[in-house]
């Protein structure tokens, strides 16, 4: 479902894989993460579909984006403060861009050597 914001000027509808992009690329800066892909992500990756949304979830609830972030954590990060600093970073430009954040889950799908 996309997220649909309205004023007196009209309508933006973002559509889940805008968002997803930018969550991803905000995830993908910060250091020791890489993306992993879930579900038919995972299908998409093995076709060779390279993309910033590739593990990230979307859904739309009571006004507010839910985010789920399936990543990669580099060997030797400390695991709970790389999903702080991703948490933070995603919250931070997805509301930048005025989409109200409501819950950001971050699920740590394995360590990269």
């Amino acid at each position: 479902m996309p997220y649909e914001l309205t004023n007196r000027r009209g309508n933006v509808v973002w559509s889940e894989e805008v968002i997803a992009t930018l969550a991803g690329a905000a995830a993908s800066e910060c250091p020791g993460v890489g993306m992993a892909a879930r579900g038919v992500g995972a299908l998409a990756e093995l076709l060779g579909r390279d993309s910033l949304a590739r593990g990230v979830e979307v859904s739309v609830r009571e006004g507010k984006v839910h985010l789920t972030l399936n990543i990669m954590v580099g060997y030797g990060n400390r695991i709970p403060a790389v999903g702080r600093d991703v948490a933070e970073r995603v919250r931070g430009a997805v509301e930048e861009a005025g989409i109200p954040v409501g819950r950001i889950t971050v699920q740590v799908q394995g360590v990269r050597v």
